[in-house]
């Protein structure tokens, strides 16, 4: 079970979308705010990988296999806590788990000595970009657009959906996994 830390907007990704929409400032900025949110959470989703970096928790079995994390891509663990079926959490020792990232951010992680843990709370940085300035162009123009259509079909009855243009510039960055 995978759960990312909210995000927060930053001035450098308002002025940038309120910009490309051609949006004065300070008007509507709580419906700007929802069709960017909307959009990096719509791509996100596409993408099957967390853009911007942020904290997230994931719980796994304390198997001794090795196991892949929901979260991508995986920059850092800072906290792996033993969950047992009965009694208090407590933190694993470093040397109690083991963990590899890819050059891809995939996370592999196993749990080597569980103690009376049957699952594993584990603490993680994940995203592509620091923040929304470090984002590849063409994933910050995907977004733009995604954003822009958002923003203008928020009242519509009728939305056909994203546009073909913004999934194009999100196509490249999709990840897929093996079932």
């Amino acid at each position: 079970m995978l759960s990312m830390e909210p995000l927060g907007l930053d001035s450098v990704m308002l002025d940038e979308v309120r910009a490309y929409l051609r949006v004065d400032e300070n008007v509507d900025d709580s419906s700007l705010a929802a069709s960017i949110l909307a959009a990096i959470g719509h791509a996100e989703q596409f993408t099957r990988q967390a853009l911007l970096r942020r904290a997230a928790t994931e719980i796994v079995t304390a198997g001794s296999g090795w196991q892949i994390l929901q979260a991508l891509p995986v920059q850092a663990i800072t906290n792996v806590t033993g969950i047992p079926a009965e009694g208090a959490t407590f933190a694993l020792p470093a040397s109690a788990w083991e963990l590899k990232i890819s050059s891809q951010g995939e996370a592999y992680f196993r749990v080597l000595q569980p103690a009376s843990a049957g699952r594993v709370e584990i603490s993680l940085i994940a995203g592509l970009a620091a923040d929304w300035a470090s984002l590849p162009e063409s994933l910050r123009l995907g977004l733009l657009r995604l954003a822009g259509h958002f923003y203008s079909n928020r009242d519509s009855a009728s939305d056909d959906g994203p546009p073909a243009a913004a999934l194009a510039l999100l196509q490249p960055w999709r990840r897929m996994r093996v079932a």
